[in-house]
């Protein structure tokens, strides 16, 4: 299961969920010279790597001291870890991300949160084998440890102080334990194969790559935490003439994360991201009780790309606007028939119904529906549509997208991948686990945190060449409509995210969650807001029975939630009409409103006309 949504993540890293060594000690401090021993000739590539990076960056880079110790403690790990007579390690990569946040909340005008925080976390990857079949399992499903009471479980934390002994002393544990880990799965795994079918097919393990290397220049994480605090008090008391509105927030967070990544294979990357976020949100009841909310979430990745303080109070008029006529709008009954989604909403049933489905992990493994296993070369959309996902992509249109890196979490450089050309399947998102006919990564593989990276989405984009106006897309949604014999049709203007569900197990299905609805009337075209309902659907259906699409890309920046934790995302696609989709009745809910007003509501200014 997977969920993607636009609004508040909390990013503070959890184990679970969000979760470099030093040369001198090699070469030593002990004053060696003379030729280098046959111990360490397999790592001259690590190490030349680092007497460039080293020359070609000030010396008092801390970041490259930390490098420097996490590839001398690889090093010293890949060369001497062994127990007994089994197998030592083929591939070894340590990871360090280094977290810092600021967040300022406030509600009712008070600010209730004002605070920041440091971490840094640790990922070790430990191989046993070869490329071609490891040690390697699915997340989660690593039982080496937890079957025996008495084991310990090694802490990812990492220093905060930049002391290479301690982070040589945190990566050491780790390793051990994953070694250990690593050699128990690889046996595990070549017993079973005694009772399997062999499959002349199976891809390898992992793939092979070239060593990458690259140290991005510092990024500076500037919070203006005073203004921040003055306007989050100022728009959150907005809402406070609203007593309909019972509970609303202004929250602003800057996030920077700075990422240290060396490997046997020679990686050393040094990369900083920043991303800044703004969200406006309020949440009310219908008089049926259907709890209703609304939100405007902004996110930059400098801070002077978030809105400025007119656009913030613009913002917050429209949250209250839209939620007061909600609470007004008539609920509808379940629907199928045409309907058209905005651009946003467009591109969130891309991203369930297809990017999901062309992930690489989703293309093995018994648990997963492989929808589209073997269909490399076949149609599998309309003619007039392609699909590519682009990390190097920073902006569209002048939006920035969330989905913007320039390494992935096993050190492979982000690339532009064409996944549906003019209909055909062409290709699918890869990290380093190799799909039967794609044997290198190209540069997919994410992960929050310490969990394990897999194939993963990052800037989705839709193109079309079959594209009308407005206006004609709303001519062809009635036309349609009445083709049909339905009274109305339906177009869905806003939406906050989706889910959809990809194993075997279950129903091969997604659902989406609009939150602007309007019913268009046959006879007068006339838009009507209207509640109550969710977007459902099995995958291929719903995206072949697209009809046409607008002129307009819209932009939808989020996060997306599956087994590798949330990581940031976006989607660019245009409006879309759809010959047919089904809306079920949402969560009705019957609980009451609060009984009294709030206290606030009689003391609250009216609302200040928006500049």
């Amino acid at each position: 299961m997977s969920t993607l949504r636009a609004g508040v993540l909390d990013s503070r890293c959890r184990e679970g969920h969000l979760e470099s060594a030093d040369p001198l000690v090699l070469w030593g401090g002990s004053g060696m010279v003379g030729d280098v021993p046959s111990l360490i000739q397999p790592v001259l590539p690590l190490l030349a790597a680092s007497a460039v990076l080293i020359a070609a960056t000030p010396a008092q880079d801390s970041r490259l001291t930390l490098l420097d110790a996490m590839a001398s403690e690889l090093t010293r790990n890949h060369q001497q870890l062994k127990l007994q007579s089994h197998e030592p390690p083929y591939f070894m990569s340590y990871q360090l991300k280094d977290y810092t946040q600021d967040v300022v909340a406030a509600r009712y005008g008070a600010v209730f949160m004002d605070d920041g925080y440091r971490e840094r976390r640790l990922y070790v990857d430990v191989r046993v084998g070869d490329y071609s079949f490891d040690s390697s399992v699915a997340e989660g499903l690593d039982f080496s440890f937890s079957t025996k009471g008495t084991s310990y479980t090694s802490r990812k934390e990492g220093p905060l102080d930049d002391s290479p002994l301690a982070l040589r002393t945190a990566l050491w544990l780790i390793t051990d334990e994953k070694y250990k880990s690593a050699l128990f799965q690889y046996l595990k795994k070549k017993g079973e194969d005694v009772y399997s079918v062999e499959d002349p097919k199976r891809p390898a393990s992992f793939t092979k790559e070239k060593a990458s290397t690259h140290v991005q220049p510092p990024v500076e994480r500037p919070f203006q935490r005073e203004r921040w605090v003055k306007l989050a008090r100022e728009v959150s008391a907005r809402f406070n003439a609203h007593p309909e509105l019972f509970d609303s927030e202004v929250r602003v967070t800057a996030d920077k994360v700075t990422r240290l990544f060396v490997s046997t294979e020679g990686s050393r990357l040094v990369t900083e991201e920043t991303l800044y976020g703004l969200h406006v949100s309020a949440v009310t009841r219908a008089p049926d009780g259907q709890l209703l909310d609304n939100s405007r979430d902004f996110y930059a990745p400098t801070e002077a790309g978030l809105p400025d303080d007119a656009r913030v109070r613009a913002s917050a008029e429209k949250v209250i606007e839209e939620l007061l006529a909600l609470r007004q709008a008539p609920a509808i009954d379940p629907y199928t028939g045409p309907a058209i989604l905005a651009p946003e909403a467009a591109g969130v049933l891309f991203h369930e119904t297809l990017g999901h489905r062309l992930e690489g992990d989703r293309q093995d493994g018994d648990n997963e529906g492989k929808t589209f296993k073997g269909q490399v070369g076949k149609l599998v959309l309309p003619t007039f549509l392609s699909l590519h996902d682009d990390p190097s992509l920073r902006t569209m249109g002048g939006e920035p997208l969330n989905g913007y890196y320039l390494y992935d979490e096993e050190g492979v450089k982000g690339q532009r991948v064409t996944l549906v050309e003019k209909g055909v399947l062409r290709n699918y998102l890869l990290g380093r686990r190799p799909v039967d006919g794609f044997l290198q990564s190209n540069g997919h593989g994410r992960s929050q945190g310490t969990l394990k990276p897999v194939a993963r989405m990052a800037n989705l984009v839709v193109e079309s060449t079959k594209q009308v106006s407005d206006a004609k897309l709303k001519q062809m949604l009635i036309e349609e409509a009445k083709r049909q014999d339905k009274p109305y049709g339906l177009i869905i203007r806003d939406i906050t995210g989706g889910n959809t569900n990809t194993s075997s197990y279950g129903y091969q299905a997604f659902k989406g969650v609009p939150r602007m609805v309007y019913r268009v009337d046959v006879k007068t075209g006339k838009e009507t807001l209207v509640r109550g309902v969710e977007i459902v659907g099995t995958p291929l259906s719903a995206v072949n029975r697209l009809m046409a699409t607008g002129q307009k890309l819209g932009v939808f920046n989020g996060f997306c939630g599956a087994e590798s934790g949330n990581v940031p995302v976006s989607t660019v696609a245009p409006a879309a009409l759809i010959q047919e989709i089904e809306l079920q009745r949402a969560v009705e809910g019957k609980d009451r409103p609060p009984i009294l007003s709030s206290p606030a509501a009689s003391q609250a200014p009216a609302p200040r006309e928006t500049p």
